[in-house]
């Protein structure tokens, strides 16, 4: 019998998620469309698929859902467990937002470079933290409880065929077939009404708790293809009568490398939405919570280049104070100027971003003593450095894009302690290991190093 094996169950998964959404929401077929565009057009310069073939890119996607309970999220991990996608990072958008964002988040991907080459899907998902009383009352919480308590997002047969598929490594077609319409009707947009005055109560709170909480199920908030020109794609969006949001979170665009991840989306739409009233009547209304993202990916950084980037963004935030109706893009560019290399070269001398390191065909033959250093390597044309791509996401950032999609800003009382809440605690819920990101970015630099010092035949590490 024919087998399904994980990376084509995650590639024909992602590839529905996409086919779903757009039916839903047609202005994401738009956002695709555009991208391919700019894509297409990007091409044409020569260094377009330095970060990734364009294969790769065109494939691309990442999307985001929200659930409200440890158990959901242990559940969600064994789902996309099935698809060879593991938890890597731990982010608390609660401090990373003005507005009441009360949530902590991972991302599931695949951690290996040849299973990100085949199908680099990642989703970014987020917990309610209804335990942190800066959001919820106790009379609230322990509604919220009860409520969440009642309620079932994912099916115990789709649970038990991601088990299945997790521990053999793949599913026979026929239940491979059923796992993935299971899957990807567990996250369509529910029909049910939802009942207006519980939704009202946690809007008030936050518009992303009672996207969580007010509903008796979850549904993908977004998704994102990858662009090669992000500057690009937001205007023409514009020009297709979309309004996206005012800024391009992340990174500036300058005339040095990118780096990390710059992101941006079209507005949450209004979209028809049931809803129940007290006297059990149905009524119509409308709610805000999906919309339509899209990134562009640069080198990831050193944990000493993220310490360095975030001191950038300290210095922006401060310029911008003290200069008041200052452009944000115009002061960010100014500080990446100052402060960051503006070569490739210049980040590798510096330590502040990962490359992977490989043999050159035209290196030279002989010699009377090889280099024994990764710079002096590259200086001699012994080896070609090709940067990492950044595959994480940014608090901050991600925080930037759920604010400016709120309905409200929504209330946060901060005389009361927060509850917290870390990769640690998160790892406990789901029964499984939170993973590094900067230490994969090191495995990826360290195995293509020991790889070139084994064939030169160098002692020892390379420096």
């Amino acid at each position: 019998m024919k087998t399904i094996s994980q990376w084509q169950l995650r590639a024909v998964f992602a590839r529905r998620m996409s086919d779903m959404y757009g039916r839903e929401v047609p202005a994401y077929t738009t956002l695709v469309d555009v991208s391919r565009e700019v894509n297409a057009e990007a091409l044409q310069h020569t260094d377009a698929e330095r970060l990734g073939s364009i294969g790769r890119v065109t494939a691309e996607r990442h999307g985001a859902i929200r659930v409200g309970t440890p158990s959901e999220l242990n559940q969600v991990a064994r789902i996309f467990g099935a698809l060879g996608m593991h938890p890597v990072g731990f982010y608390d958008l609660r401090e990373a937002a003005a507005s009441a964002v009360p949530v902590v988040s991972t991302a599931f991907r695949p951690l290996d470079a040849d299973e990100l080459e085949r199908n680099p899907f990642r989703v970014f998902t987020s917990m309610l933290t209804s335990a942190d009383p800066r959001f919820f009352s106790e009379d609230v919480r322990r509604q919220l409880e009860i409520f969440l308590s009642g309620r079932e997002l994912f099916p115990p047969e789709l649970l038990e065929l991601a088990d299945r598929a997790e521990r053999d490594g793949e599913l026979p077609e026929d239940a491979a077939e059923r796992f993935l319409r299971l899957a990807v009707g567990s996250f369509e947009l529910s029909a049910e009404p939802v009942d207006r005055t519980w939704y009202a109560t946690l809007e008030a709170i936050s518009s992303v708790a009672a996207d969580i909480g007010g509903v008796r199920s979850t549904h993908i908030n977004h998704l994102t293809p990858r662009v090669l020109d992000i500057d690009e794609l937001h205007r023409r969006m514009g020009e297709r009568g979309i309004e996206m949001i005012d800024t391009i979170q992340g990174p500036p665009r300058w005339d040095g490398p990118d780096v990390l991840l710059r992101q941006t989306s079209f507005r949450a739409l209004a979209e028809p939405r049931a809803l129940r009233e007290p006297d059990g009547s149905v009524t119509a209304g409308v709610s805000r919570v999906r919309f339509g993202e899209v990134e562009a990916r640069g080198i990831a950084l050193t944990r000493e280049g993220r310490t360095h980037y975030d001191r950038l963004l300290a210095v922006v935030d401060r310029r911008l104070a003290e200069r008041p109706g200052g452009s944000r893009d115009e002061i960010t560019r100014e500080v990446w100027e100052e402060g960051l290399p503006d070569t490739e070269r210049g980040l590798i001398e510096q330590g502040l971003a990962f490359f992977t390191y490989r043999l050159r065909e035209d290196r030279p033959r002989c010699g009377p003593r090889r280099p024994t250093s990764v710079l002096a390597l590259l200086d001699g044309g012994w080896v070609d450095a090709e940067p990492i791509v950044y595959e994480d996401f940014l608090p901050r950032s991600a925080a930037g894009i759920f604010q400016s999609n709120l309905s409200g800003e929504g209330s946060r009382d901060n005389t009361q302690q927060a509850v917290h809440y870390d990769a640690d605690w998160m790892a406990g819920a789901i029964d499984r290991h939170i993973h590094d990101p900067f230490a994969l970015y090191e495995r990826q630099r360290s195995d293509s190093i020991s790889h070139v010092a084994k064939f030169l035949g160098l002692a020892g590490d390379l420096i």
